[in-house]
């Protein structure tokens, strides 16, 4: 490999905003705070409608405050708070219409349970003039990041071919939620990698996928397996695979994250979504093509992983965007709708079904 160093981390804000939560779920306990203490961020409060849950939270982690209600860590929220909302998707508008007007929230994916409410979102960043982004944070994974840096730096050439690959037995019951939703895996778990891809690729023409059940998660309505193929044309083809469902043991599980260009390649093993919660190793592996030399792969190391690191990034955005540091949010709410459309547009695929065969 050519001699250079590749990003693996996000910027940090000079002077790092304090932060407020707003529910202290199973996500913030094992990412968020986690992320929060490595990158130096303060969390000056916290809520949760669970005052068990949150006292715990607040014993573990030193939280200083933990509010009675919502409108009292709204209203004792320090004026230059960022808001770190940590709840379903459906409790997220009522939230955001009880903000301050020009207040900055990181909203934790996904934007609303489908399209209908993320515009709804929208509606309501828009009019209160909320500075407000989604949390689709393996866009800032460290491995992630090292191989934006790769790509843009030519490294591999043209982007020809961009795949997702996970085969796991996920524990759906540490997310009791999930169990009454019509909709989970696409929209609670496959839109990391949806907007993972519109990050390196842009806007699809279109999207064809299928999404359906597995028999042993029938409790389980919204969803355990999703094929999802983005339309870009000629190149790069654009390939999402997902079961949730591997209870074959961990020999065979897979979780990889493939770019294959014009003159090299990366795969990523993503070890969190193996064996979760307590995953296995991530890998980051590449090949640079060379005339006359047989291709052969090396191993790069990359320090950190997607929990806790990469929620470092989406917070770390919003401070800089906030306090002037940075005049982009890359998973803004007005880039995250379009994520949102995306996953749409793969349910209404699913549900339309494949081209009927023609009579012979």
């Amino acid at each position: 490999m050519p001699a250079f160093d590749l990003r693996q981390s996000a910027n940090l804000p000079a002077d790092p905003l304090p932060i407020v939560s707003i529910g202290l779920g199973g996500i913030v306990e094992a990412a968020h705070y986690p992320a929060y203490q490595i990158a130096g961020f303060e969390v000056v409060g916290g809520f949760d409608i669970d005052r068990q849950r949150a006292a715990m939270m607040a014993e573990n982690f030193g939280i200083p405050r933990v509010y009675d209600s919502l409108a009292s860590a709204i209203e004792n929220a320090p004026a230059e708070a960022v808001f770190d909302i940590a709840v379903p998707g459906s409790a997220i508008a009522d939230i955001l219409l009880a903000l301050p007007r020009g207040r900055a929230a990181l909203i934790q994916k996904p934007m609303g349970e489908d399209l209908s409410q993320a515009r709804e979102i929208l509606r309501i960043c828009r009019e209160r003039e909320l500075v407000a982004a989604v949390n689709f944070q393996l866009r800032f994974a460290p491995f992630i990041i090292a191989a934006r840096d790769m790509i843009e730096r030519g490294h591999i050439g043209e982007l020809y071919d961009m795949e997702v690959r996970v085969q796991v037995s996920t524990p759906w019951h540490l997310w009791p939620f999930v169990f009454s939703l019509p909709r989970v895996e696409i929209v609670y778990h496959s839109i990391h990698y949806i907007d993972l891809v519109r990050s390196f690729c842009g806007e699809p023409l279109g999207v064809y996928a299928k999404t359906l059940n597995h028999p042993s998660a029938s409790d389980l309505q919204g969803g355990a397996r999703s094929t999802i193929i983005m339309d870009y044309g000629e190149n790069p083809r654009v390939n999402i695979g997902v079961n949730h469902s591997h209870i074959y043991g961990a020999e065979k599980q897979q979780s990889f994250i493939k770019f294959e260009g014009s003159k090299g390649a990366i795969q990523i093993r993503a070890g969190v979504n193996m064996n979760y919660p307590a995953g296995v190793p991530d890998r980051f592996e590449y090949c640079l093509l060379e005339a006359g030399v047989d291709p052969t792969w090396q191993t790069l190391d990359i320090a950190g992983s997607w929990f806790p690191e990469a929620f470092i990034g989406t917070m770390a955005s919003l401070m800089q965007y906030a306090s002037g540091e940075r005049q982009d949010l890359p998973t803004s709410v007005e880039d995250a709708v379009l994520t949102m459309a995306t996953v749409e547009a793969a349910y209404e695929s699913s549900a339309q079904g494949g081209t009927p065969l023609p009579t012979v």
